[in-house]
């Protein structure tokens, strides 16, 4: 049975794209296993676009590049679950993949059929080259339908980049996850506008049906297929995944884990991050406060009306977790510090309740102690502050 919480594993396109074989997807199998992404909860192995021939065989069989992939997905697959891990590929609801390959669109039940018998359990399904007089809903639940069919279950990562507002009906028709924008790309712009466009879509994401807001791209450095802008800092990566964790929805390494450096090893692997993330009540954050500031004269050039001159940089959140627990999270979207401040009011919380909120640093793991009214914490630029709490007297 599919599990009731965000989807967790790695996925080959961000950093490889095109550049993907089987060494490779043994190798990334063993470093998951031996650096403790498996034991930290990331289960699916998932290889994306560009895995088959370019054309299919005469029985209408996608066929793997036996350049690439020369003992066979079944082998592969075989290999990731013999590390104990899930495998997970790729097809495409249009006439063509992303890249140009041979896709799903009226083979939807002859595709699923042979993705089982490969033993693959996860199916990350594109828009690609979508015709247009036809359904996408339709389409989408087809493959649903192609996928129970045949038995095995299999995770559908729906990935119709939020087309006919997907987070409407994906549950409806049967997706265990769906992306909800278009495509990441490695820098702060991309993935701090991918977050913001969908917190009034996080609360109909839950269990067993997840918003999913796109690969991550922490540790990546610029290193790979989604290079576009300015590289992030580590603090950017530290906003991106206590984000993705923050909102609750699947985390899908796009790194190269194989050449991590120990600092976003361990940014990946922080179990309190996690746990806020695979909580089990599926809670969407909630936002507390945001301050709105003028933007400075030299930003402002394009600005077409006086309005455009104000923006919000300074947002809290707060999250509801089992267990009588909660995260409030602090961000910082300026490029300098700044102090950010949380009226715990706001949070449902006023001081004549008597009550504050016991808070402990989730990166540091430092005991705070009772705070009560509010809390106000310095956040470096582009860079985030977040801490468990509990209420208290």
């Amino acid at each position: 049975m599919i599990a009731a919480k965000p989807p967790m594993g790695w996925n080959s396109w961000n950093t490889f794209g095109k550049d993907i074989d089987q060494d490779l997807i043994f190798q990334i199998a063993d470093v998951m296993v031996k650096e403790g992404y498996r034991e930290a909860g990331y289960e699916y192995l998932v290889i994306d676009d560009c895995w088959s021939l370019k054309e299919r065989d005469a029985e209408g069989n996608l066929v793997p590049d036996p350049a690439k992939f020369p003992q066979g997905m079944k082998a592969v697959a075989d290999y990731v679950h013999n590390a104990g891990l899930k495998f997970g590929m790729y097809s495409c609801a249009g006439i063509r993949t992303c890249a140009g390959y041979p896709s799903s669109y009226d083979h939807e039940f002859q595709d699923a059929k042979l993705f089982a018998q490969w033993g693959i359990d996860y199916l990350k399904y594109d828009y690609c080259n979508f015709p247009d007089n036809a359904d996408g809903i339709n389409r989408y639940h087809i493959m649903s339908m192609a996928l129970k069919a045949t038995g095995r279950d299999i995770c559908f990562a729906a990935c119709n980049w939020g087309h006919h507002d997907a987070w409407n009906w994906m549950r409806s028709i049967g997706a265990h996850m769906y992306r909800s924008t278009g495509d990441i790309f490695d820098n702060f712009r991309s993935f701090m506008g991918i977050f913001q466009s969908q917190l009034e879509h996080l609360s109909q994401s839950g269990p067993y049906c997840f918003n999913d807001m796109d690969m991550l791209t922490v540790g990546m450095y610029n290193q790979g297929n989604v290079a576009i802008g300015k590289p992030c800092t580590d603090g950017e990566y530290r906003m991106q995944f206590s984000l993705w964790c923050l909102a609750g929805v699947p985390l899908m390494i796009g790194a190269d884990i194989r050449n991590l450096n120990a600092q976003m090893r361990k940014l990946l692997l922080n179990r309190q991050l996690i746990r806020i993330d695979q909580d089990a009540e599926c809670r969407p954050p909630y936002l507390v406060g945001k301050r709105s500031v003028m933007v400075p004269e030299e930003d402002r050039e394009n600005a077409v009306e006086p309005l455009r001159a104000v923006k919000d940089q300074l947002f809290t959140f707060i999250k509801h977790l089992s267990d009588h627990e909660f995260v409030i999270a602090y961000y910082n979207l300026f490029e300098e510090e700044r102090e950010v401040s949380c009226i715990f009011a706001d949070a449902g919380v006023p001081y004549t309740s008597g009550y504050g909120f016991a808070m402990k640093d989730i990166f540091t793991g430092k005991d705070l102690g009772v705070k009560k009214d509010y809390y106000i914490v310095s956040v470096p630029g582009h860079d985030c502050r977040l801490f468990l709490c509990r209420l208290a007297k």
